[in-house]
């Protein structure tokens, strides 16, 4: 069952992962059949291979400047809900805050993922406006 502490844990990996561009290490995060949301209303993405292409696709470049601060805010029977603010650039360039649902497997392993994501008023972002985080 997922603590806050296991929430936490599964948050800082998921922030060395996205910073190193080798998608073979997102098996440390996620089940072989998790599922990925970008937003409430996009489809989920299924599985693995499908997350890993999504994420090469999202990232800017490899060694892309970012800071990134996260709060869990929830933890609950293998769910954990976290408040996360990412800016991009130096100097700043995009920003956004987020919150994420994640569930996780006994295994540890994020098996659904969501994220709620908020652009400052006044940027463009956004998915369903071809936005990136």
């Amino acid at each position: 069952m997922a603590d806050r502490s296991a929430i936490r844990s599964w948050v800082d990996a998921y922030e060395r992962v996205w910073r190193v561009p080798d998608p073979a290490r997102l098996a440390e995060l996620f089940s072989a059949d998790a599922t990925y949301s970008t937003a409430p209303y996009e489809p989920r993405i299924r599985g693995i291979d499908a997350i890993s292409a999504f994420w090469e696709a999202e990232r800017q470049q490899p060694d892309d400047v970012f800071t990134m601060t996260s709060d869990v805010v929830a933890a609950d029977d293998g769910i954990g809900v976290v408040r996360v603010e990412v800016r991009y650039g130096d100097p700043v360039r995009q920003e956004y805050r987020d919150l994420w649902i994640i569930a996780l497997a006994s295994d540890g392993k994020c098996k659904a993922f969501e994220e709620w994501p908020f652009w400052p008023p006044g940027t463009s972002g956004g998915w369903a406006s071809g936005g990136t985080t």
